[in-house]
């Protein structure tokens, strides 16, 4: 079944009556600090491939071993930093950069862009963080000639587009998006609305007035098809 309404849910929870940590499973205790950042930048490096960055699977693949073999227990987070080329437009670089567990403010900020400019053109800068920012940082921020965006490293512990209950979003191209609105025969602002703040948008970096194709398919439903743009 196909339209362009349709009940996009996804949803995390328990049947358990005692409440835990949600994400404490994935975190090993024995050394927690290192893989929180193996998981947090292998999901970073997944995240950027289908963004359609060229990313090496043989980096997404790195066992947890291997990373702290190279980047030990207890990682400097500036060895961690990844750099990637669009795979359609190799001036379109981003940059993923980790922060450690101190609050981030103006000065931090103003030290890793004024490091990384000159060293390199980005186009775009990813901040993985595990503490505040404060409002003079987030000023400061919003003074870039590039996007930039904002991540907790609790947001990249686990790859949300892989969940069970994660339902498959595919993002249109424009031309795609001019034949959804011709077949239908709307405006884009008649298509139902997914938020900005909607993690599934902030997974693929999306911009107002993009479209995502919802699909699922349940095994007691029939499949369906919905529709939304990114508002």
């Amino acid at each position: 079944m196909e339209g362009i309404i349709g009940n996009d849910k996804s949803s995390c929870s328990s049947s358990s009556t005692v409440p835990g940590p949600c994400l404490s499973k994935y975190v090993d205790p024995s050394s927690e600090e290192s893989h929180r950042y193996y998981l947090a930048r292998r999901n970073a490096l997944e995240m950027l491939r289908d963004r359609g960055y060229e990313v090496s699977l043989e980096d997404i693949n790195l066992s947890l071993q291997d990373f702290r073999t190279v980047y030990g227990e207890r990682p400097d987070v500036d060895r961690l930093r990844i750099s990637a080329h669009h795979r359609s437009d190799s001036s379109n670089k981003v940059k993923v950069v980790f922060f450690g567990t101190g609050k981030v403010k103006v000065n931090t900020i103003r030290s890793v862009a004024a490091e990384i400019l000159s060293q390199e053109t980005i186009t775009g800068l990813i901040l993985v963080l595990q503490n505040q920012v404060t409002d003079k940082a987030l000023k400061a921020i919003e003074l870039f000639t590039f996007k930039v965006e904002i991540f907790q490293i609790t947001d990249l512990l686990v790859n949300l587009t892989k969940h069970v209950l994660s339902l498959r979003h595919r993002v249109l191209t424009d031309g795609e998006k001019k034949a959804l609105l011709k077949q239908f025969n709307i405006e884009e602002k008649q298509l139902p609305r997914i938020s900005k703040k909607d993690a599934v948008v902030r997974y693929y970096g999306l911009e107002k007035g993009q479209v995502v194709k919802v699909s699922y398919r349940g095994e007691l439903t029939e499949s369906y098809v919905a529709y939304r743009c990114v508002w």
